[in-house]
């Protein structure tokens, strides 16, 4: 009997030890996604650990290539061309197929060589460093220029009425001219379907009119001149400072007395205009980029490439056109436009081109 209530009484003993354990079990830890301390960012122990994640590649800096420079036109052309001969002013001149610098190059004429000029062509859309007066004029006798074989005869005549002359063997080639039916050719050369011909009268080319001359002492002795002065609009003789001295008319009549009038302190003041600014820039002309510049050409520093003046003439027979890649020295009175501040306008009196 006593064993059996010691039994029980033990039992009942660890029952309740075992309901206190479950009561005061720990809590489960929380679910966050919040980083621990170790993990937080900007401690060395998160920095520390490991992941999956790649590492970040460094971004290789391209280093920009350098814009080529600009290419400066010198020109020397200050004169419109006319039809004769004219003589060139510059060393390895090149005679393009068309009346622009992406044309291809038919032959070089040299220095103080004569050429025949038939007429000046003047381009209105050239760009800022590109000629805008050109010279068409007859190929010289040792230029070559090319025809299609299948038009030609075993004789050496054309065939059909109208051949065109090119200045390469190919249809991609400028047109130079044309001869016509039983015309004959003398050839020197051949590749593929084409053959090549001494140039015939009617074979011409282009030329920028700035390396061309039709003054008479150049065309006589062969010899360009160093400098130009062109443009030049007349000049104004200022009024005198002092009015000139009236001599009194002699006449027989008698003095009279006249009373003198008291001198007055007060003395009018006239405020007389700052006089113009007259001044020399030298630079490149070109035209302008921007449509609301005051005028359509400017001046740029040879040296720094930058915008020295905007030029300006009233003078209705100087067409700045002619002048655009021209080194040159202009003389006229500078000011600046209300628009345009920072660069000032000058207004061409003369303009003299360098070589």
């Amino acid at each position: 009997m006593k064993r059996t209530i010691w039994l029980v009484l033990a039992a009942a003993v660890s029952s309740g030890v075992m309901a206190q354990e479950v009561t005061n079990a720990p809590p489960a830890p929380a679910i966050s996604n919040t980083p621990s301390s170790a993990e937080a960012p900007g401690t060395n122990a998160g920095a520390s650990a490991k992941t999956n994640a790649p590492a970040a590649t460094p971004k290789k800096t391209q280093k920009k290539k350098k814009a080529p420079p600009k290419r400066v036109i010198t020109q020397t052309h200050t004169t419109p061309l006319v039809a004769g001969q004219a003589a060139i002013v510059a060393s390895n001149v090149n005679v393009r197929g068309q009346a622009m610098l992406k044309s291809e190059v038919i032959a070089q004429v040299q220095k103080g060589q004569l050429v025949n000029v038939l007429e000046e062509v003047t381009l209105k859309n050239s760009g800022p460093d590109e000629p805008s007066a050109w010279a068409r004029i007859i190929l010289p006798a040792n230029v070559h220029v090319w025809v299609n074989s299948g038009f030609i005869s075993t004789n050496k005549t054309v065939i059909p009425k109208k051949l065109k002359l090119r200045g390469g063997p190919g249809e991609n080639y400028s047109m130079l001219g044309i001869i016509k039916q039983g015309d004959e050719v003398k050839e020197v050369g051949a590749k593929g379907d084409w053959i090549q011909i001494e140039a015939p009268a009617e074979a011409c080319g282009f030329v920028a009119a700035q390396y061309l001359t039709q003054e008479l002492a150049a065309l006589a002795a062969a010899q360009p001149p160093t400098a130009t002065t062109v443009a030049e609009n007349p000049s104004i003789t200022p009024p005198p400072s002092e009015p000139p001295a009236v001599t009194p008319a002699v006449t027989n009549e008698p003095a009279v007395a006249t009373t003198p009038t008291p001198a007055t302190n007060e003395t009018a003041v006239v405020e007389e205009p700052p006089p113009p600014r007259i001044v020399d820039r030298e630079g490149f002309v070109r035209g302008t980029f921007s449509i609301q510049a005051p005028t359509k050409f400017e001046l740029v520093s040879p040296d720094t490439g930058r915008v020295i003046n905007y030029l300006y003439t009233a003078a209705p027979d100087l067409d700045l056109r002619r002048y655009k890649g021209m080194k040159i020295v202009v003389t006229g009175e500078e000011g600046l436009d209300e628009r345009w501040r920072n660069t000032p306008i000058i207004t061409i009196e003369k303009i003299h081109v360098l070589e």
